[in-house]
């Protein structure tokens, strides 16, 4: 079972950020349980094959003030795919810090070796007011500005600071059928 995280508040914004994942999912045919982060229960953690955590909003930011309820973390070791505000979760996590940097609309970013079928130069939709970093990760993409794709030093997490469920949905069904 794949879990999908929401760290969405305003319900409204379920239909932009996690929505779309939803969709792709339900197209590989695989079972999942999509749920907030307020309501999450150890159980499903446990159930869980591998996890994506959705983004939100510019400022839908309210998870940062909870970022405890997610150290469950730090002791998982299926996969996990951080889509923006999720990026922001497993940095934190991990020691990471929170810098302050937009961008918003198509950019291209460099890849440094392939990343669930992405590589070299890719455009891909940016909406975030912060990017983040831990040292608990490697870069594997960048912006001209800050790290867009990252990956655990040791556990199988994955990162993405742009939004693959507006503009390449197959990093999300590479990694859920990887």
């Amino acid at each position: 079972m794949i879990l999908v995280i929401q760290i969405c508040k305003e319900t409204f914004h379920y239909y932009e950020f996690v929505k779309p994942i939803e969709d792709i999912i339900k197209k590989t045919k695989l079972d999942f349980v999509s749920i907030n982060y307020n309501d999450l229960k150890e159980e499903l953690i446990s159930k869980s094959e591998k996890i994506i955590i959705c983004g939100t909003s510019l400022k839908d930011n309210s998870f940062l003030d909870n970022i405890q309820d997610f150290n469950w973390l730090k002791n998982y070791d299926k996969p996990v795919l951080g889509i923006c505000g999720g990026m922001h979760i497993l940095c934190l996590v991990f020691n990471g810090k929170l810098y302050k940097t937009q961008e918003i609309g198509l950019t291209y970013i460099t890849f440094k070796e392939g990343f669930f079928g992405m590589k070299n130069s890719e455009e891909v939709y940016e909406l975030h007011n912060f990017y983040t970093f831990s040292e608990k990760f490697v870069v594997i993409a960048e912006s001209e500005k800050c790290p867009q794709a990252i990956k655990h030093n040791h556990k199988p997490f994955y990162a993405v600071l742009f939004h693959p469920e507006v503009r390449n949905k197959n990093l999300i069904r590479n990694f859920i059928l990887q």
